[in-house]
């Protein structure tokens, strides 16, 4: 994380430093939070948050892995809020699988959105706890206490993140006014929310992609994972909130991937089909009231203006080949047989209802 002293926050006072603004975080207090590494020749790094929802599942930022190369050489700790000293409660993954959202889009961060499965099972503890991702029905943006997670960057130390996780408090943003040509200029998406302050202060940063968003359920002493650390314009600036993927959005997706809800369950892909070409018909007229609706599962029919020839029976219109004098002129338009055969017979169906009506 980053936060801007100058724009501080001063409910956030920090057990540490009366200059900070974030909190640092006693063992156990983010039991869900995943910092996913890897180890190269020149030591062991962090590059990206995540979140356990599952025994064997972690939730993550698809960005993450952009050119990453062999993912199956990374690694994933969970339970640890001290990287350089994880401690007794913390525990070392490798990762099986990744699944990336197919639907990411990496220049617009648009679904950005991943699973990385775990060769072993996680077992659940003070230190670690599975996060709960929303269903449709919960009102997320009704939700008033949220937080951020993350290891902050150090800007007096080497490139890196400190080891020692910091959390902080944020709000959700409206999305109108997140989106609005002073902010980010439409550039947020209806799968995204905004969080942080519109004066800025406090935000995700660098080394936070994919890390967690929870806010407090408004009825309940429990926590909802909402959102996942996807991009930002800068770190902590003014009308520049940090813009999470929201997981409530892709709640089935989760399921489905995990094995949780059968793949024939799952919502339709985001990206609409193009249209195919219909011919357009008026909408149906409404009946009288005292007629009754014809037993029929096709829309009535609807009177076009058009002169109707006499006398009966209607002629073909492939039998209209000469004109008497003295008689209307009428445009002729090429129609499917089929089409100029139900038009008439629905006109004459027309002419016989009226003469009733006048009768």
């Amino acid at each position: 994380m980053v936060l801007n002293e100058s724009s501080a926050i001063p409910e956030f006072g920090s057990s540490r430093s009366a200059k900070a603004t974030s909190l640092d975080v006693n063992a156990g207090a983010w039991p869900g939070i995943a910092s996913i590494q890897v180890t190269r020749d020149n030591g062991t790094w962090h590059m990206c948050s995540g979140a356990l929802v599952s025994h064997r599942w972690v939730l993550t930022a698809a960005s993450c892995f952009s050119g990453a190369g062999d993912v199956l050489k990374w690694k994933v700790v969970i339970g640890a809020t001290d990287l350089s000293q994880p401690g007794p409660g913390a525990a070392e993954f490798q990762i099986k699988q990744l699944l990336k959202h197919p639907a990411y889009v990496a220049a617009t961060a648009r679904n950005n959105m991943a699973l990385l499965e775990l060769e072993r099972p996680v077992e659940c503890s003070d230190y670690i706890q599975l996060g709960c991702v929303p269903d449709s029905s919960l009102a997320v943006p009704e939700l008033r206490t949220c937080y951020i997670a993350g290891w902050r960057a150090a800007p007096d130390s080497a490139p890196g993140p400190r080891p020692l996780l910091q959390e902080a408090k944020v709000r959700l943003m409206d999305a109108q006014v997140c989106n609005s040509s002073r902010w980010y200029g439409g550039a947020v998406q209806p799968q995204e929310l905004c969080a942080g302050y519109p004066r800025g202060g406090i935000d995700t940063c660098q080394g936070d992609i994919g890390g967690p968003l929870v806010c407090k359920d408004n009825d309940g002493d429990y926590f909802w994972l909402v959102g996942l650390a996807s991009w930002g314009k800068g770190c902590a600036g003014e009308k520049r909130p940090g813009v999470f993927t929201s997981t409530q959005h892709f709640h089935t997706w989760i399921q489905v991937q995990m094995g949780m809800v059968l793949p024939d369950t799952e919502a339709p892909p985001p990206e609409p089909e193009p249209p195919t070409p219909i011919i357009e018909e008026e909408p149906p007229e409404e009946p009288e009231e005292e007629l009754e609706p014809e037993p029929q599962s096709a829309p009535q029919p609807v009177p076009i203006p058009v002169p109707i020839p006499e006398p009966e029976p209607i002629p073909k219109p492939e039998d209209e080949e000469e004109e008497e004098p003295g008689a209307e002129k009428l445009i002729t338009i090429s129609f499917p047989k089929s089409i100029l055969l139900r038009l008439f017979t629905n006109l004459q169906e027309f002419l016989e209802f009226l003469r009733d009506k006048l009768d």
